[in-house]
């Protein structure tokens, strides 16, 4: 199968992981931050010592590649990169929205038509979002929301919808509609990133580690409303 070191720095949280065969066989997590400059290296260096001490050889790196915080997702990357370099492997960008869902598809029971609709705050009643089905399919693109009780209302009136992240509480009582549903405390964290990981590196969906810029800053940033940037 393969070996997959994952980063995931999006948020105030710093995580790392490896994974073997669809399992995870290390993991660190830091929520005390943000403070990524100081802990991911740490993080990386003792997972990287930990698969030379059991012979294991890499295959790829994944990172979290947005949308999400600026400093976190460029520290995140460029540690990337640099393992990448270092160790001739290949680099696999895996989008922090629908890395956010995977814990709700692993461990809750949610309807057969649901949507899930992660979100990453982005100060007030702004929220970067997605709506994804259960197969994560893309139902409508990520954006930059405004939220109130219209901003998602066409999916609600036909579907119930699970907001999470960290965006998503203060977007309750906006929304207010009795197909909403909140679940709370997902956070984006490497030792989810397995599955979507290991889907992109047996498709072949790889990046050129040369020229990959996290999705935040090279094509959000420009689709966004001048007043979040």
């Amino acid at each position: 199968m393969s070996c997959i070191l994952h980063i995931e720095t999006s948020t105030q949280v710093c995580s790392v992981a490896v994974s073997e065969d669809s399992q995870v066989i290390f993991q660190q997590e830091d929520h005390s931050g943000p403070n990524h400059a100081e802990r991911l290296g740490s993080m990386v260096d003792e997972a990287l010592s930990f698969t030379d001490n059991h012979a294991i050889p890499f295959d790829a790196v994944a990172v979290s590649c947005g949308p999400g915080s600026y400093t976190g997702l460029r520290i995140g990357v460029s540690m990337a990169k640099g393992v990448c370099y270092g160790r001739n492997l290949k680099l696999i960008a895996v989008p922090t929205l629908q890395l956010l869902c995977v814990p709700v598809l692993l461990r809750e029971a949610i309807e057969e038509d649901a949507l899930l609709c992660p979100m990453i705050d982005a100060r007030r009643m702004e929220v970067y979002a997605g709506i994804y089905d259960r197969a994560l399919h893309e139902v409508r693109p990520v954006g930059a929301d405004v939220v109130d009780g219209e901003t998602y209302k066409e999916w609600l009136d036909e579907h119930p919808v699970y907001f999470l992240g960290n965006g998503a509480a203060k977007c309750m009582e906006a929304i207010n509609h009795p197909n909403a549903r909140l679940i709370e405390g997902i956070e984006p964290l490497a030792k989810w990133m397995q599955p979507l990981a290991e889907r992109r590196l047996l498709n072949g969906q790889t990046e050129d580690v040369a020229y990959f810029e996290p999705f935040y800053l090279k094509d959000y940033v420009a689709k966004m409303p001048k007043k979040l940037i």
